[in-house]
């Protein structure tokens, strides 16, 4: 027992030092927790146990549900053209470009650059939520747009990773009737409950979402899904519901970003390895590039069609080259099926983990938009 009591400590308090770095140097906490994590890993060597994993995906699944449920349905109504057109553009050329680069360039098997280019094709909502909290963008239609255009992207990454790989089994099929049975039944039951129970000590309205997500996590795992997907659609369809409910979403953005997001952070920067990177960094560094250039092919031209300034055309873009929890989701899919060996699980998630922090930094320390109107026109 006194062991985990040990971890905890390790991991908060690096938690801590990154809070702390965030203020003082006013760089995003996601990005800090993540090169502290990096430190942490290597220098430290804090021990990644299994309540460790647990939590950190458990924060990733709660990131996902409150990106989707910060979501305003009526700003998503009014810029659903842009954030359809943006949100595939950002999935479709990085995913060819990625696929191609590994299967002509570096010679990789049909399967295994199938998965470089879901890998690259990603744009993390995880981080992109964290960032719009702190920015104080989520409130804005700007950010709407960009976490819309998000789930777009990631939609396109699951169905890819669905159609290439894993098919349509009877068991997709009853997760997907799962979700949409949870979609049908929870704000009935969530009104019922929160007007009859809500508004105590004991958070009755916190524990439910909590267990919702749970459940619909594991009916996910269990029929090969991936436990952050039901949680961003169930998000996303209570939206409306929690416009008129921000007390118990404010609730849950606290417990969620003190409790659950540094492990999940800290966990990615661990995962590094110096010395993989030092090998690898040439070959690292061309799919950082390719994904960003990538991504800027794709995306800014559709922002200026948009008539987005440019500073906020550059800073969409650049979010949206972001990448982290579908991308190691995805990696990891490869390297556990076989699909990729050791080494290309290395490139592709050191890529996915520098995708997180490059653009991020770039686009929150030059091209912060300033006096946003409408959708950052």
């Amino acid at each position: 027992m006194e062991q985990n009591f040990l971890v905890a400590s390790q991991w908060f308090l690096l938690a801590f030092i990154a809070t702390v770095l965030s203020i003082r140097l006013g760089i995003s906490v996601a990005l800090m927790e993540i090169m502290v994590g990096v430190v942490g890993g290597n220098a430290i060597g804090i021990e990644i146990t299994s309540w460790v994993t647990f939590l950190a995906g458990f924060g990733a699944v709660l990131l996902t549900f409150l990106a989707g449920a910060e979501i305003d349905p009526e700003s998503l109504k009014n810029n659903l053209r842009e954030s359809l057109t943006i949100g595939s553009m950002s999935f479709f050329l990085p995913f060819f470009c990625g696929l191609g680069f590994a299967y002509y360039g570096l010679g990789w098997d049909a399967n295994a650059a199938k998965i470089a280019g879901i890998a690259i094709s990603t744009t993390s909502v995880a981080v992109v939520y964290a960032v719009m909290m702190e920015s104080g963008l989520s409130e804005e239609s700007l950010g709407q747009a960009i976490l819309a255009s998000c789930f777009v992207t990631d939609i396109g990454t699951v169905l890819a990773l669905g159609i290439l790989f894993t098919g349509f089994s009877i068991q997709i099929l009853y997760f997907v009737v799962a979700v949409a049975v949870s979609v049908l039944l929870l704000i009935p039951v969530s009104k019922r409950l929160f007007t009859s129970f809500g508004g105590r000590v004991s958070e009755l309205e916190v524990k439910f979402m909590f267990l919702v997500l749970l459940v619909l996590a594991y009916i996910a795992v269990r029929c090969g899904s991936e436990a952050v997907l039901p949680a961003y659609v169930v998000g996303l369809a209570m939206a409306g519901f929690f416009q008129k409910n921000k007390e118990t979403l404010t609730k849950m953005r606290t417990i969620v970003f003190a409790m659950f997001t540094p492990f999940y952070f800290i966990k990615a920067g661990a995962l590094v390895s110096p010395a993989a990177l030092y090998h690898m960094i040439g070959i690292i560094l061309i799919f950082l590039v390719l994904k960003v250039a990538a991504k800027f092919i794709g995306v800014y031209p559709f922002t200026r069609v948009f008539h987005y300034q440019f500073r906020t055309g550059m800073y969409t873009t650049l979010l949206m080259s972001t990448g982290l929890t579908f991308g190691t989701i995805s990696s990891l899919y490869g390297l556990t099926n076989h699909f990729i060996d050791n080494s290309q699980y290395t490139i592709l998630v050191a890529t996915v983990i520098f995708s997180a922090v490059v653009p991020t930094l770039v686009a929150q320390r030059w091209f912060f938009p300033k006096n946003i109107t409408s959708n950052g026109t």
